[in-house]
């Protein structure tokens, strides 16, 4: 049996969900991706099953179960399904700014609502022409009286037209940069509030990825999250805890894809032996489960630190590195499982071909990896190892 690093208690969950997964959730994914119609029937099964509550502490709703067992659920449903995986992940990505600045009477009102899923939740921060500068950002937001006003628009917005409260970005004082931007909940139904367009992607067919416009957008005064000037440093707050989300689902996507590989290796002969049996194949399929558990073993270590309430440059360097190597190894083990399957991994009758396709965007999303890279970067410059050279000639 495998090392595990989960309790009995967490053990349980985790397999409730992997049961979930193999039983209900992989034999739709295929038609997810084929279809490009968001899965209603996997929401209403988490929901169900009270999976979004693993994202929740018991006062809203939820199990309070942290977020190691989190991440964990995110990877057991992407390793059949990325876009399933992706409903867990955006859940929290949504939400975290209301758990990390939200008045009581905030919290209140949403969080037992996504707890339980009846709403779904979006993150609103990219733009078209601002993405990893968000100081570039043009959406305004002004006090009227006991409203703000916004105008401007958002792309590339995970849960798009499905959401029911979008956290969005808006600058307060556009003259102050990074300064100047400020969070806000804007509710579906707001006046003023629009899905422009839903946009034909390669992977995650079967999420929403959308445009969002604000055109003389009015909601309360009582709906900005936080003060004036802080949208800045909650955006990296909720970036910090939910980019090992994508982590989650590029090492579920990593894993699927070993998996599928290794047991197709078995079967597939040639020269009269299976291919497993090859050296050239056996060569990648152990590299394909090293690079994984590799992964696993900083994804897990992130989730440890969360739940052992690390925060901090500590907390932030170790999310960007599990994300970085989480999504590089999703894209180099599923185009290995590709090259392993020869023509059947190019074709859609296998599902190795949607997982390549799906692997792409873990290195896109959330911080590209090149952002992840500067960020690793930099705390490391930060860092005083002068002791360690103590001595050396």
């Amino acid at each position: 049996m495998a090392w595990d690093a989960l309790n009995e208690e967490q053990r349980e969950i985790r397999d409730l969900v992997r049961t979930l997964a193999r039983e209900r959730i992989a034999p739709r994914a295929a038609e997810i991706d084929e279809s490009h119609e968001f899965p209603w029937d996997v929401v209403e099964l988490f929901r169900e099953h009270e999976i979004f509550g693993l994202f929740f502490d018991e006062e809203w709703g939820g199990s309070g179960t942290g977020t190691l067992l989190a991440l964990v659920a995110i990877e057991e449903v992407s390793k059949v399904c990325a876009t399933s995986g992706l409903l867990l992940a955006v859940q929290e990505l949504g939400s975290l700014g209301l758990k990390l600045a939200g008045t009581q009477e905030q919290k209140e009102r949403y969080l037992p609502r996504l707890a339980s899923g009846e709403w779904l939740a979006a993150y609103a921060l990219t733009e078209a022409g601002s993405g990893s500068d968000s100081a570039a950002m043009r959406t305004i937001a002004r006090l009227e009286g006991d409203e703000y006003v916004l105008n401007g628009s958002k792309r590339f917005i995970t849960n798009a037209g499905v959401a029911n409260v979008y956290t969005v970005f808006a600058k307060t004082d556009p003259e102050a940069g990074h300064s100047g931007i400020s969070a806000f909940l804007v509710e579906s139904e707001a006046p003023g509030f629009s899905v422009t367009r839903l946009e034909p992607k390669l992977g995650i067919s079967g999420s929403t990825t959308g445009e969002l416009a604000f055109d003389d957008c009015r909601i309360p005064a009582a709906y900005l999250l936080g003060e004036e000037g802080e949208g800045f440093k909650l955006a990296m707050r909720i970036l910090d805890r939910s980019r090992p989300g994508v982590g989650a689902q590029a090492l579920g996507i990593a894993q699927g894809a070993t998996d599928y590989a290794l047991e197709y290796a078995k079967t597939r002969e040639t020269m009269g032996k299976p291919i497993v049996e090859h050296q050239l194949i056996a060569a990648k399929l152990a590299d394909m489960e090293t690079m994984t558990e590799a992964a696993r073993g900083l994804l897990y270590r992130f989730g440890q630190m969360c739940d052992d309430g690390v925060d901090g440059a500590e907390l932030t360097k170790a999310s960007a590195m599990a994300k970085l190597l989480c999504g590089d190894v999703a894209m180099q083990v599923a185009t290995e499982a590709v090259q392993i399957l020869g023509g059947y991994g190019y074709i859609k009758e296998y599902p190795v071909e949607r997982m390549l396709r799906d692997a792409k965007i873990t290195q896109i999303y959330e911080g590209t990896q090149e952002v992840q890279r500067l960020v690793i970067a930099r705390e490391m410059a930060r860092e005083s190892r002068a002791f360690l050279l103590a001595g050396v000639c």
